[in-house]
Order: structure tokens, then sequence, then C-alpha cells
């Protein structure tokens, strides 16, 4: 499938158990906790797999790794919106497992070993970068929630801008923390004011393009 042309524009989010900022980001290795888990999304506003259509859709993935991502044996349980067609699940499980190309995915691909029963819900996708305020919810699976994050000394709403200009995953976010993150799946967890990223991406078959 790698041959076959694709892309992902939208809204993107992932809430973990780090501290803000995400150090998996920078320096490749979880903290405070020793491993990873969490959950990451996106919001599809223009989207295509081949000649199937894209656009509208959102997939989710809850995850977790013992210790740093580059270690391996990681587990996800992918989610697609209820109401993507056959065609258009197959497509987005396709992306999903990195055998359509692009290097974040192949290399998140490279480091899971197991992928629990994907899942076909309803998603509720609230997403507000600017407002550093977002809410994703998948019944029975998920349920997480995005705040800004705040100056200890007057509670203001504090801006945090990481530009990663050779990134993978993304280029740039905005860093929020998260009032609720927590995951009642095949993967299970239970965190507050852990890190949160909000981004706008471009993905594509050729890797991260925006």
């Amino acid at each position: 499938m790698a041959d076959v042309k694709w892309k992902m524009k939208g809204q993107y989010i992932k809430n973990c158990n780090c501290i803000a900022t995400c150090p998996c980001d920078t320096t490749g290795f979880p903290y405070p906790e020793k491993g990873c888990t969490g959950m990451a999304g996106m919001y599809i506003k223009e989207g295509s797999f081949g000649k199937v259509k894209l656009d509208g859709l959102s997939w989710v993935v809850t995850y977790s790794w013992p210790g740093a991502l580059h270690e391996g044996n990681g587990q996800i349980q992918p989610f697609i919106a209820k109401k993507a067609s056959e065609e258009q699940r197959n497509a987005l499980l396709t992306v999903l497992s990195g055998k359509a190309g692009n290097a974040w995915f192949e290399v998140l691909a490279s480091v899971v070993t197991k992928v629990h029963e994907p899942q076909f819900l309803p998603i509720t996708w609230k997403f507000d970068k600017k407002g550093r305020k977002a809410q994703v919810t998948v019944p029975g699976f998920l349920e997480t929630e995005s705040s800004p994050l705040r100056i200890p000394a007057t509670e203001d709403a504090q801006l945090v801008i990481v530009r990663m200009p050779n990134g993978m995953e993304y280029k740039e976010f905005y860093v929020a923390e998260t009032k609720v993150l927590r995951g009642t799946g095949a993967l299970k967890f239970d965190f507050t004011k852990t890190h949160s990223s909000l981004a706008d991406v471009e993905h594509t078959h050729k890797g991260l393009q925006a």
C-alpha cells in the first residue's frame, strides 16, 4: 500500500502522562513516569487515501509503552469515527499501521508489539488551539480534556509554543495540560495535570508537510 498517495490535514492532539512540553519530544525519555501512556488523535479537515475521501473524519489511538518509545513493546488501540464507511475505515487503519508510508507512522508501527481490536464509535471532538482547550471522548473507552497552563503566582493562562522544524509528528504545538486523561478500554489509565499538545498538521505518504 506504500504506493498509494494520501493526505490528512487538520487538527491534532496528543495527551500523555508526562510533564508539560513532553520530554519524549525533546530528550526522548518519559518523565516523571518510566513509561509513556495516553492518547493521540486527529480531526481531518481535508483528506484522501487514493480516491477515498477522508474529509470530516476523526481517528484516535490510546497507547502505552513500558519505557521510552524507541525501546519498543508498545500497545495501542485504534478508534475510527462510526460514520466512516468501510473503505474509509480501511484507509485510516492502513495509514495508522505504517504500511502506507510516512516516517512518523512507520516509526510508531516499528515500536508497537500489540494492537488491540479497532473500534468504530462516535468520537466527540472539540478543539481550540489558540485557547489551549480541547475535549475528546470515545464512549466507553476514552475521555480527555485539555486546558491552558497556569502561571502559579497569578493563575493567569500561560502561552507556551514549541517549534520542532525537523519534527516527524508536528512542526509546532501549543502546550496545554490535561484536566482529564482517562482510558477505560483495553488500555486503562487515569491522569490529570499532565501534558497536552495541540497542533495543526498535514501528513502525507511522503511524511509531515506542515
